[in-house]
């Protein structure tokens, strides 16, 4: 089984195995996490799952709710009041404690904002993105304001990072976020403390949020390549 099968395979096991009618749910960004959201769009349209109430994680989300019916809330919304059922998404690394990066695609801020507001957390990746050590093949990101883009970095290679500007891809220039912020990308030389460094990256001036997700441990289901999903939390 290829890589897309198995995002498929792992996205539709993780809502069936948590989804329920009546949720409130925080739906994530990317490549993994974005099938899951086609699978309860069907399932709705289907009438296997009412009353669904999403909260979603990007433009992209928005964009995928829209096309399949699913109505969309922000966390402010009387309907949500600020807390969710369950946020399903995609990592970019998973340790063996179930601590992750994420941010590859850039929507790490919002992302953590709707997992830190959730009852329960699922993360659903194929079996690539199991490490023994973050951050040491796939980089964490931070999401900086512009005004505080050097500094942050004399800061952060001070840490022992290595920091690289993300730049944008068919686009002339660095990355813009949704919330028109830069993305510094680093990388360790060696294992860190993804826990203690998630609440330092944040005390550092004009760092918005970072990619470490420690605080609130997922239940992870993994697609492997011979066709089966295993989960653990």
């Amino acid at each position: 089984m290829d890589q897309g099968a198995m995002k498929e395979l792992v996205g539709k096991r993780a809502v069936e195995a948590l989804v329920k009618s009546g949720m409130k749910l925080g739906l994530g960004t990317g490549s993994t996490a974005i099938p899951a959201v086609r699978h309860i769009g069907f399932l709705m349209r289907q009438g296997v799952l009412k009353d669904i109430r999403a909260v979603p994680t990007s433009f992209q989300t928005t964009i995928e709710c829209e096309k399949w019916g699913i109505p969309l809330f922000t966390l402010n919304s009387a309907e949500i009041g600020g807390s969710l059922d369950l946020s399903i998404d995609g990592a970019d690394e998973v340790d063996p404690q179930g601590r992750l990066i994420k941010g590859g695609g850039g929507a790490l801020l919002v992302e953590k904002i709707v997992a830190y507001a959730s009852a329960a957390y699922a993360i659903v990746v194929d079996e690539s993105k199991l490490v023994p050590n973050l951050a040491l093949r796939f980089p964490v990101p931070l999401e900086v304001i512009p005004e505080a883009r050097v500094p942050a970095v004399r800061t952060l290679e001070a840490l022992g990072a290595e920091v690289v500007l993300r730049e944008a891809v068919r686009k002339a220039g660095p990355v813009i976020t949704e919330h028109g912020n830069l993305l510094l990308d680093l990388r360790f030389p060696r294992p860190v403390d993804p826990s203690a460094l998630e609440t330092e990256f944040n005390r550092i001036p004009g760092v918005v949020e970072n990619g470490f997700f420690t605080r609130l441990p997922p239940t992870v289901f993994v697609g492997h390549a011979d066709g089966t999903v295993t989960s653990r939390k």
